[in-house]
């Protein structure tokens, strides 16, 4: 018989592991971004309004947005993903 705490361990480990999964993924997902994408900065809304109206040329782009751009940029019907931005390895 197990005593009454014995599962929450291994349900910590296990946590523990997904956990550091998670931000191994979330550190791959941001070099790729960082490689691949313009970063604009605190410009982010008005560059992502730009290239959704045609005014400048196709490119993928990361930067900062408040809540509120975030969601009218969304309402306009331009896509726009928000992920964790966690520390890179090199930082």
């Amino acid at each position: 018989m197990r005593s009454p705490g014995s599962g929450g361990a291994k349900k910590t480990a296990l946590e523990t592991t997904k956990a550091a999964e998670v931000r191994k993924a979330l550190r791959e997902l941001r070099k790729t971004v960082e490689e691949n994408f313009d970063h604009v900065g605190s410009a982010f809304a008005e560059e992502a309004r730009k290239i959704h109206y045609g005014e400048a040329d196709p490119r993928n782009i990361y930067g900062e947005t408040n809540d509120a751009e975030a969601e009218a940029l969304s309402e306009e019907g331009i896509d726009v993903a928000r992920i964790p931005w966690i520390q890179s390895d090199d930082a």
